[in-house]
């Protein structure tokens, strides 16, 4: 795990992403920065590209945040659940998770690969899943680098600190 604050924390959130243009990378840090606000919780910002099956066994929840490419999970994260998913099939079930999807007009499909993959691993949602969208439209605009608006980084912090918070008070 690539970064982690509160090293003698009692449980284990992972926020595993994948970004290409920096509007999952910065949705990523924000849920990670929330999270790690909390005692008695460690928290992992983890690249999909690095994370491996021990990362997710390691962890008590997790985040997952991706961009929508070509109406799918992005190609980085796809590898990161090809990689995992039988592996920890049947050793990570009831575990809760959220995700953030960032898209640049639809995103629903990538959402509901995502979620897919998290009921055959029976994840717990704990809480509703978000698209972000940047409504990049252009080829230009969809491969340039992107700023986020702050209510749109608000959804991650307030992904990470919430699902940091039920992992601590052990609601989830």
């Amino acid at each position: 795990m690539d970064n982690s604050q509160n090293s003698h924390a009692n449980k284990h959130l992972i926020i595993i992403w994948y970004s290409r243009t920096g509007t999952s990378q910065a949705l990523a840090e924000a849920a990670f920065a929330a999270a790690s606000q909390h005692d008695d919780l460690q928290a992992h910002l983890v690249n999909a590209v690095e994370a491996q099956p021990d990362d997710m066994m390691a962890a008590d929840g997790y985040i997952f945040i991706c961009p929508e490419n070509l109406a799918a999970i992005a190609g980085g994260m796809k590898e990161f659940f090809d990689r995992c998913y039988y592996p920890l099939l049947q050793h990570i079930e009831g575990r809760p998770y959220a995700a953030l999807i960032a898209a640049g007009s639809d995103g629903e499909n990538a959402l509901k690969q995502l979620e897919r993959i998290a009921t055959g691993w029976r994840l717990k949602k704990v809480m509703e899943n978000i698209i972000i969208r940047t409504d990049a439209q252009t080829k230009e605009a969809i491969l340039a680098q992107k700023t986020l608006r702050q209510d749109q980084l608000d959804h991650a912090t307030t992904i990470g600190s919430t699902l940091a918070a039920g992992l601590v008070m052990g609601i989830f």
